[in-house]
């Protein structure tokens, strides 16, 4: 198992650059749905975002073993349908409303993990500033198979959450994300190509795809499987509650899309769940250490103390052992 030492920078900061980017790209990405569609649009964005990741960390594929597929797999296939979804339901919906609606999945998937009443206070909390993202007086008009398919993205993105706290665990962050986007690219790419063909490879199109599995893909997932393994997977999906109020503010400055008063309220409603929610997973201001970490500090103490008794017997005549054996 690969162990994992502490990070460089906190989880915090790079689960919320991860979701600042990924809005930002799902709403240029709207820009090449006249193009290619939604299905088009997503199979490009991961595929280059697989290749890009290849070419950037060149990471040894020759290392997984069988069971760290079997852990991949599941991640690659929850990425994939993920994104289709998602395109799907942005093509149908407004980028804040879709997401709003995506993100019942990992609300959800926090609710169930939850075991104290302050964490259902402030799931709580987060689920009164989603309905609230809803413009009011316009769910009547929303497409419902556009609802429907952000549904179907909240349900993958629940399943993709828990499928990337487990493979992060196993492997390295730049391994387990490039592998997973290779089976994710696997998924979406028989969708594109019906829906795209051959413009798919148009170079303006490609152009654009690549900025947009930059920030759309490539960024925000590896920055976001570096902070699962730091972050137990129910903070992770409360503090992902960001992502409609990061979505409604890509919709403004890139799109156009208002927001009105009740939806400025809501976004503080979320804000303050998530910065809840993180208060309240510490002990004694403590963060609270996930499972890999704390494995990762326990094994460093036992290194130590063999060192130190072999040091010891060293001194005494004692042959040396290896510490490893």
């Amino acid at each position: 198992m690969t162990q994992s030492a502490p990070p460089r920078f906190p989880p915090l900061l790079m689960l919320l650059t991860g979701m600042l980017t990924i809005q930002g790209g799902a709403a240029i990405a709207k820009g090449l749905f006249p193009a290619v569609g939604a299905m088009g649009t997503a199979g490009l964005r991961v595929v280059l975002a697989a290749a890009l990741l290849t070419l950037l960390f060149r990471p040894p594929f020759h290392r997984i073993v069988p069971a760290h597929w079997r852990l991949i797999v599941p991640y690659g296939l929850a990425l994939g349908l993920m994104n289709l979804s998602f395109y799907a339901s942005l093509e149908r919906l407004p980028l804040g409303v879709a997401v709003t609606i995506e993100f019942t999945g990992p609300l959800a998937l926090s609710l169930y993990l939850s075991r104290r009443p302050a964490d259902f206070l402030w799931v709580l909390l987060a689920a009164a500033g989603i309905a609230l993202m809803a413009p009011r007086g316009e769910l009547q008009g929303l497409d419902p198979v556009g609802m429907g398919f952000a549904l179907l993205a909240g349900f993958f993105w629940a399943l993709y959450i828990l499928a990337g706290s487990r493979v992060s665990r196993e492997l390295s962050g730049t391994i387990s994300v490039t592998a997973g986007m290779w089976v994710a690219a696997a998924v979406t790419v028989p969708f594109a190509v019906l829906g795209a063909g051959a413009s798919l490879l148009a170079p303006n199109i490609l152009l654009a795809g690549l900025g947009v599995a930059l920030l759309s893909s490539a960024v925000p997932y590896t920055l976001e499987m570096q902070a699962m393994k730091f972050i137990p997977p129910k903070v992770f999906g409360v503090l992902s509650s960001l992502e409609p109020a990061l979505a409604a503010i890509a919709g403004l400055l890139l799109l156009g899309e208002q927001l009105s008063p009740v939806q400025w309220t809501a976004l503080v409603l979320v804000m303050l769940a998530s910065v809840g929610m993180t208060l309240t997973n510490q002990e004694r201001g403590e963060p609270q250490e996930s499972a890999n970490t704390l494995r990762w500090k326990r094994r460093r103490r036992w290194r130590q103390s063999l060192r130190e008794q072999l040091d010891a017997r060293h001194h005494k005549g004692d042959p040396p052992t290896d510490p490893e054996g």
